[in-house]
């Protein structure tokens, strides 16, 4: 057991996997002689004085200082897969796919997808800095996604989150390969413990006159106690994301409820899906750009007067940008927004497309 985990563990499998993709290190150096500085890069081949599983940026010796490893690409149809298929991961995935199950598919699917999508992040990204395992060394892996650069690895939330909604997402920001097994096993244990209170949640989220309460308030404590780092990372920030958008798609669905119109199909599920003909395409594609502008506009406007009213409660200037990064600005700024944009996604979109003719 030692030796598969040591083996799971060791950078060397992923920086193995990604060359069999096409994606090789270029060792890229800088090194000043008189004054100047001469840049050098080759395949790569030279022993790394150090690394940093945190960090691209490689110190040297001898006058040496090797910077952000370049890559080379040798299967540029496998490179831009995963970096389309990275960007899934993240926020563009969030603002676009999941709404657009609730728009064109399935409400009731989206609003058991997005539940437990909330739930899965949530557990794995509060994992990851209470365990604060690091992500695979680069070298010998290339690193493609910096922004994440600074999170911990274990368990990959990519892949809990594709084993929640059973999407397969490919990963360029690199996870080791036991990250992205913790992270299915973990998704899969959630959702097989949770199953059979589904429904008793459902009864709950949509009728319950605490519902909302508790959808903001539980979501809102859960993003200001999120545990601690002795640096900044982007987990905090995207945590919040997550509850606030399920904070506010929970309050529209209950909403929704009381309006007395969920948008939900009725019967015997599954709902058979309709003839894929010109029309419904036409339609499907109405649809989702009326709600991609709705929710986009909806975030773009929340963002801007949610940091302009806190920057002025807290005295900041207003071309610090490094304040983003302190907590009493950043969680109340993103779960703000990301409320208001599940609100709008699950409560005022569908209502747009009744106005506009788009529901058929």
């Amino acid at each position: 057991m030692r030796e598969a985990l040591a083996y799971l563990h060791d950078s060397a499998l992923v920086a193995g996997f990604q060359r069999r993709c096409g994606l090789f290190l270029v060792e890229v150096t800088r090194h000043r002689r008189g004054g100047a500085i001469d840049q050098s890069g080759g395949p790569h081949q030279k022993t790394w004085d150090h690394q940093d599983s945190k960090s691209n940026c490689k110190y040297g010796e001898n006058g040496y200082i090797i910077t952000k490893p370049g890559y080379e690409v040798r299967n540029r149809l496998l490179h831009i897969l995963f970096l389309l298929s990275a960007g899934l991961g993240h926020e563009v995935f969030y603002i676009t796919c999941l709404p657009c199950i609730h728009w064109n598919l399935d409400p009731f699917l989206c609003r058991r997808l997005v539940n437990m999508w909330t739930l899965v992040m949530y557990i794995g990204q509060v994992m990851k800095d209470v365990l604060k395992l690091p992500r695979p060394c680069s070298p010998p892996v290339v690193k493609l996604e910096m922004r994440v650069d600074a999170e911990y690895g274990l368990p990959s939330t990519h892949a809990m989150a594709a084993t929640a909604i059973s999407f397969t997402l490919l990963l360029s920001a690199p996870s080791r390969i036991q990250d992205v097994i913790c992270g299915v096993l973990i998704s899969a244990l959630v959702m097989v413990l949770t199953y059979p209170y589904w429904e008793s949640f459902d009864q709950f989220q949509l009728t319950s006159s605490v519902s909302p309460m508790a959808a903001l308030a539980l979501p809102l404590f859960l993003s200001y106690t999120y545990p601690e780092l002795e640096h900044y990372s982007t987990t905090r920030g995207d945590t919040t994301t997550v509850l606030g958008a399920g904070a506010g798609c929970s309050v529209g669905y209950w909403l929704n409820e009381q309006l007395g119109e969920t948008f939900e199909p009725r019967g015997v599920l599954p709902v058979p899906l309709p003839a894929l003909t010109a029309h419904t395409l036409a339609l499907g594609t109405a649809r989702f750009l009326v709600g991609v502008v709705a929710v986009v506009g909806t975030r773009q406007v929340t963002k801007a007067v949610s940091l302009r009213l806190l920057y002025w409660w807290y005295d900041i200037p207003k071309d610090d940008q490094n304040a983003r990064t302190r907590k009493e600005i950043e969680v109340p700024s993103k779960f703000a927004t990301y409320t208001s944009v599940g609100l709008v996604h699950s409560l005022l979109v569908s209502r747009v497309f009744l106005l506009l003719g788009l529901l058929c």
